[in-house]
């Protein structure tokens, strides 16, 4: 089985609980980078993040024998998606430096809400159904619900909000576009080639714009910058696509309401967070908007058959 061709098998309980955990590990990345912030500057974070993270994928592809080779065509294709790569991460974590993970990552999962409305427009076939429309109001009117949360919310917050939803925008369009060429490339290389162009950059931002870019470091920061870079970008992004060549993308994104739900949860209770009613409206409207849009009842019963998948 080739990357470029996923089986699309029923996911059995095992698979199931493991995409779980996965999407867990994503949901919780914002609490990682706002622990990493108290010590590191804000593009030197994300610079430290994606060399570990590139060097790790790099080491993975080295040692399973996949392939580095990109054709001169390619070439531009990649640096278009590094420079969207490095002006989507500056605004996201500019952003989280502002806001808190909870109502960073209720923002940022508007993306599969503007990815829905792009590909109407940009991928042939993909087109916006009354479902789909149904899952998209409930989407934004679960960020409004985000915006409308004044209790105890600064200008600062506001900004950093506004930065973190044109950071999600700005992902969407890059991931419509990475649809369209994907399948000239190995999975892989979109993801290692950007990292490795955006991690000097973003370490030339830290040295003119960090102020200090380590201002001090200990126990709870290295974890959370590993957690980052090896958890997350390394470990993470492999076992997705794992996932993705053996069950196929609509299993798998039947699943990622528990993003924004683990960091909604886990930035109450890790950095404490307030969990206001807003708050947990945006939160309910946004996964309620995610099921609507990916719920597929034929693909989602074998998940609870046990008797026949375990």
């Amino acid at each position: 089985m080739t990357e470029h061709s996923p089986s699309n098998q029923d996911l059995s309980f095992p698979a199931a609980v493991f995409t779980v955990c996965i999407c867990t590990l994503f949901g919780a990345n914002a609490v990682a980078i706002k622990i990493s912030l108290t010590g590191l500057g804000v593009f030197t974070t994300a610079g430290l993040r994606f060399t570990i993270a590139s060097a790790a994928i790099f080491l993975w592809a080295r040692i399973t024998g996949r392939s580095f080779y990109i054709k001169k065509q390619q070439i531009p294709q990649l640096l278009l998606i590094s420079i969207a790569f490095v002006v989507q991460l500056s605004l996201f974590y500019l952003g989280l430096s502002k806001s808190n993970a909870s109502r960073g990552t209720l923002v940022l999962n508007i993306q599969p809400f503007f990815v829905l409305f792009l590909a109407h427009f940009f991928i042939p076939g993909d087109r916006i159904t009354i479902r789909k429309t149904l899952g998209i109001l409930m989407g934004f009117s679960g960020v409004a619900f985000v915006f409308l949360e004044k209790k105890g919310i600064s200008g600062d917050f506001q900004i950093g909000d506004m930065m973190i939803l044109t950071a999600s925008f700005l992902w969407s369009c890059n991931a419509v576009y990475t649809k369209r060429i994907i399948h000239n490339f190995l999975p892989f290389h979109i993801v290692l080639y950007p990292m490795v162009l955006s991690a000097p950059v973003f370490f030339l931002a830290g040295f003119l714009w960090d102020g200090a870019m380590i201002s001090h470091v200990d126990a709870k920061i290295v974890t959370a910058l590993l957690y980052q870079s090896l958890v997350t970008a390394s470990f993470g992004f492999l076992a997705w696509i794992t996932m993705l060549q053996k069950y196929g993308a609509v299993a798998l994104h039947s699943f990622i309401f528990i993003m924004p739900v683990a960091g909604v949860m886990l930035g109450g209770l890790v950095l404490g967070e307030p969990i206001t009613i807003k708050i947990l409206s945006a939160l309910l409207l946004i996964v309620a908007g995610i099921l609507v849009v990916h719920f597929r009842q034929d693909k989602l019963v074998p998940l609870f058959s046990l008797g026949r998948n375990v």
